[in-house]
């Protein structure tokens, strides 16, 4: 398992650079990674993750979730992979997965695959004309698939990363888990969602938490007390 500090991503879901290079001041070393999403790309995101990972010393997850034809893929992933960052994602269907996996080449770059959104239940899988069946054995049918076909890990809810654990194509790999909610905070957008123990404990190697960090009346306390959470006896795997 990665230190208490790896294990936990800080989604920074800013406007702009400006806004996250204060909030990286603010956390200061009590953060060592950090999620830069598709909604701060237009607000420089990029040049972000540049500057806190070559200046700054940090991991950066890069959450794009590519998701195009084989050969677009590739070459998006290619292009990422210059940078020297750590994670990217895409969507974990396996043509997609294939191709983000020869773009990254021999990079260093894990290619995370997404399994369902954290924000979707079943009625919203429903009206996308998704196949029948429980969200939660979904994911872990599309986890699988994704992991056979090259993907360094998964992003998938708390919820199903015990499932996703027991799978044989999942050792060795990665589970990352957005819809992470310390106790009493607002679910916000999120529909299936665990504390932070409970997710490490299910077999989650980290936990992207956003909002209840960014918008904390003190963001490095708040971020203090979910790696204390982390590092409790409540977030031990068994067998691990």
């Amino acid at each position: 398992m990665p230190a208490a500090t790896d294990q936990l991503i800080v989604a920074m879901d800013v406007p702009n650079v400006l806004d996250g290079l204060e909030l990286a001041k603010t956390l200061g070393d009590t953060v060592s990674f950090y999620k830069i999403g598709l909604g701060m790309l237009t607000g420089g995101g990029l040049a972000l993750a540049n500057e806190l990972k070559q200046e700054h010393g940090k991991r950066i997850f890069l959450d794009m979730k590519f998701f195009d034809i084989g050969a677009t893929v590739e070459a998006a992933v290619r292009g990422v992979a210059q940078f020297d960052l750590d994670f990217l994602t895409v969507h974990g269907d396996p043509h997609v997965v294939r191709a983000a996996r020869e773009g990254a080449g021999g990079s260093d770059m894990k290619i995370l695959a997404v399994t369902i959104l954290t924000s979707l239940d079943r009625d919203d899988l429903t009206a996308s004309c998704i196949k029948d069946g429980d969200v939660a054995d979904l994911v872990q049918e599309r986890a699988g698939i994704a992991l056979s076909n090259g993907a360094d890990g998964v992003i998938a809810s708390p919820q199903e990363a015990a499932l996703i654990r027991a799978l044989p194509e999942a050792e060795g790999k990665l589970i990352v888990t957005p819809g992470v909610r310390p106790a009493g905070a607002d679910l916000g957008d999120q529909k299936r969602v665990m504390t932070p123990a409970q997710a490490i404990a299910n077999g989650a190697d980290h936990v992207v938490v956003g909002r209840p960090i960014w918008k904390a009346a003190d963001p490095r306390a708040a971020a203090l007390s979910i790696l204390q959470e982390i590092a409790s006896p409540q977030a031990q795997q068994p067998n691990r």
